[in-house]
């Protein structure tokens, strides 16, 4: 959805991926941030927007922001689909909306690689 917003607006930017891991198939993040994989483009001075899902602790952010940097990146913005409350206020210049504080699910957020597919963000109740 994103990308077909910025292209209406005449904005066709490069597109790569750098998947970062904290919840390692739970509902709780470890607190540690792990690569799973790398970007496969050069960012040597060039702008980059980093997208996130859900912005809650800002490790996720943090990470990948000072990652992206010392690849060489001139300047690192950040936009959320959503954020929790709670959310550090520094780490996100643009955000969707905000959610409640529960796990969530769908448009692209799984819960143990199940849910990512549905049409919509719902939550997922504890066992």
């Amino acid at each position: 959805d994103l990308m077909r917003a910025l292209a209406r607006a005449g904005v066709h930017p490069a597109y790569d991926a750098l998947w970062l891991e904290s919840y390692h198939e739970a509902r709780e993040s470890s607190g540690r941030v792990v690569v799973r994989a790398d970007l496969s483009k050069s960012v040597v001075g060039r702008g980059i927007l980093l997208v996130d899902d859900v912005y809650d602790s800002g490790r996720t952010i943090a990470f990948a922001r000072t990652h992206v940097l010392a690849k060489g990146a001139r300047e690192v913005r950040v936009c959320a689909l959503a954020s929790k409350p709670g959310a550090p206020s520094d780490g996100v210049e643009h955000c969707g909306f905000s959610l409640p504080d529960r796990f969530l699910v769908g448009y692209g957020m799984d819960d143990g690689g199940l849910y990512r597919g549905l049409p919509y963000v719902g939550a997922v109740d504890a066992d």
